[in-house]
């Protein structure tokens, strides 16, 4: 895989997008038919009032986008800050440092919308000194892609700013005893089994649990929750804007910021859907289910 990517990380992006047009999409969608079943049963479940034509549509420019991210996260292997920079635009970035005045850190919640992985990028739009961006990850199975990816990730915020999610309280309970101050980057609409919700909502019109490792850890230390909007301007071109989710975490209600967040990502899906990633098997499980 590494050879794989350092191999196509020699290609300009353009290039690139002319092997993710006639290769890649064409490979996964029509091919080897890459999770079709279940994109296209989240699809539906979705937007009931959709007909099938408008889902097919949908479903298509899914796959297109996801074979770009594909080969976007090769040329991520070599690129260099300032090119990524052109590529991920953070809108708002003094009005988020603002908000952390007197207080430890930031939640910064978002979902898998446009390509994640350029997400790091942000630390190199901050300017206040004192102030990290951690991102929060789950460890790959093959060691060696768990490596690539964490690398790639470390060269855009800095050494040492992954943390594994099982590691996720020790480090933050750490660093609250410190000066250092941090964004936390939060991906939070992972699959969830119902022993390990935290929240059940209705989302995208289906029952939905969610973790809940975010609000808990702002309300407990009284950090800001911001919620991370992206958007597509052009073919590899997003913007992201931050929005205040609360600023006075302790005094919200259990599954209040949760249920926030949910609202907020359900919104920014609607707006440009196939920027999501609907190929994760989101809804295996029912709240009633053992």
């Amino acid at each position: 895989m590494e050879l794989l990517i350092k191999i196509l990380s020699r290609l300009p992006l353009k290039s690139l997008y002319r092997l993710s047009d006639y290769v890649i999409y064409p490979l996964m969608y029509y091919a080897v038919r890459y999770r079709r079943t279940i994109v296209r049963k989240n699809m539906r479940q979705s937007f009931p009032d959709k007909s099938a034509d408008e889902i097919r549509q949908i479903e298509k420019r899914f796959y297109h986008h996801f074979s770009d991210v594909l080969m976007e996260i090769a040329w991520n292997y070599r690129a260099s800050n300032e090119e990524v920079k052109q590529h991920m635009v953070f809108e708002n970035t003094d009005e988020m440092e603002q908000w952390t005045q007197g207080k430890k850190g930031v939640i910064l919640m978002l979902g898998h919308m446009g390509n994640w992985e350029w997400l790091p990028v942000l630390q190199q739009y901050i300017k206040d000194p004192s102030l990290q961006e951690y991102n929060v990850y789950r460890r790959l199975k093959n060691t060696n892609a768990n490596r690539l990816i964490l690398s790639m990730r470390e060269r855009r915020s800095g050494a040492n700013t992954s943390i594994e999610k099982n590691d996720l309280v020790r480090r933050i309970i750490a660093m609250s005893h410190t000066e250092q101050r941090f964004v936390l980057g939060l991906i939070s609409d992972q699959k969830v089994s119902p022993r390990n919700a935290y929240h059940w909502t209705e989302f995208l019109h289906q029952d939905t649990s969610f973790l809940g490792g975010g609000e808990v850890l702002a309300r407990k230390l009284d950090l800001v929750v911001v919620y991370l909007h992206i958007r597509e301007v052009s073919r590899g071109y997003y913007r992201a804007r931050f929005e205040q989710l609360t600023l006075n975490a302790p005094q919200t209600e259990k599954g209040e910021i949760t249920e926030l967040f949910a609202r907020t990502l359900e919104k920014n899906i609607l707006e440009q859907p196939h920027l999501w990633l609907w190929s994760h098997n989101r809804w295996k499980w029912k709240r009633n289910d053992q």
